[in-house]
């Protein structure tokens, strides 16, 4: 089946369905790239799966960026209630694997070839220590976001899953109005929302001279 062609809310759907069916609740190890993203995905997840969540995002620029969303994201843990448990891991900020990864593809647009590479490298390390961990799924938040390729996404997250031998989540979480459910609890939860996805070339993409 062509990927542009898939649903991958359906697809999650039938994950769920067979989940309740067993009376089975996974461990998932869930990707998380801000407090907001992640929001309305824990608000749902949580209903069938005993998460953590996963903080690696070498590419946030800069460094006390990081750090703000670092924060975010424990407190939103802390003030959510859950069905099953929830906790929180931070992954190394390793910012020059970022910039290696990036190397040459620096001017690119946003939204292309170098997003694809982030994507892959947030993924993998996600797939790594998911299989480290004995984790029975991962998967990320960053479908949620409207200008994220979730075909894309789930495209990179299969091929890796495949690699190391651990069951990738399937998504499209801005479906069923889930973009729209994140940003009313990030104002519910009184959480920072920023206004670029991470990188400094997603900052100057959007900030452009004034950077």
């Amino acid at each position: 089946m062509n990927n542009q062609n898939i649903n991958y809310q359906k697809e999650l759907d039938k994950v769920i369905d067979s989940l309740k069916a067993k009376e089975c609740v996974p461990r998932l190890l869930l990707h998380s790239c801000c407090a907001p993203c992640s929001s309305y995905v824990l608000e749902y997840l949580s209903e069938f799966f005993e998460i953590v969540i996963f903080y690696y995002n070498p590419n946030i620029y800069p460094e006390s960026e990081y750090y703000m969303r670092l924060a975010e994201q424990q407190k939103l843990i802390r003030d959510m209630h859950f069905k099953h448990p929830v906790s929180f891991l931070a992954g190394d900020y390793d910012r020059e694997r970022f910039y290696e990864m990036v190397r040459g593809m620096e001017n690119l647009k946003e939204g292309g070839a170098r997003c694809f590479k982030c994507y892959e490298l947030r993924l993998r390390e996600t797939a790594e220590q998911a299989v480290k961990s004995g984790f029975d799924y991962f998967t990320t938040t960053l479908s949620i976001s409207p200008m994220k390729n979730a075909q894309k996404l789930n495209s990179i997250g299969l091929e890796i899953a495949e690699e190391y031998g651990v069951k990738y989540l399937t998504s499209d979480f801005k479906k069923k109005n889930g973009y729209k459910r994140s940003t009313e609890l990030s104002k519910k939860y009184g959480l920072y929302r920023q206004d670029y996805c991470g990188c400094e070339y997603s900052l100057q993409s959007a900030h452009g001279d004034k950077v």
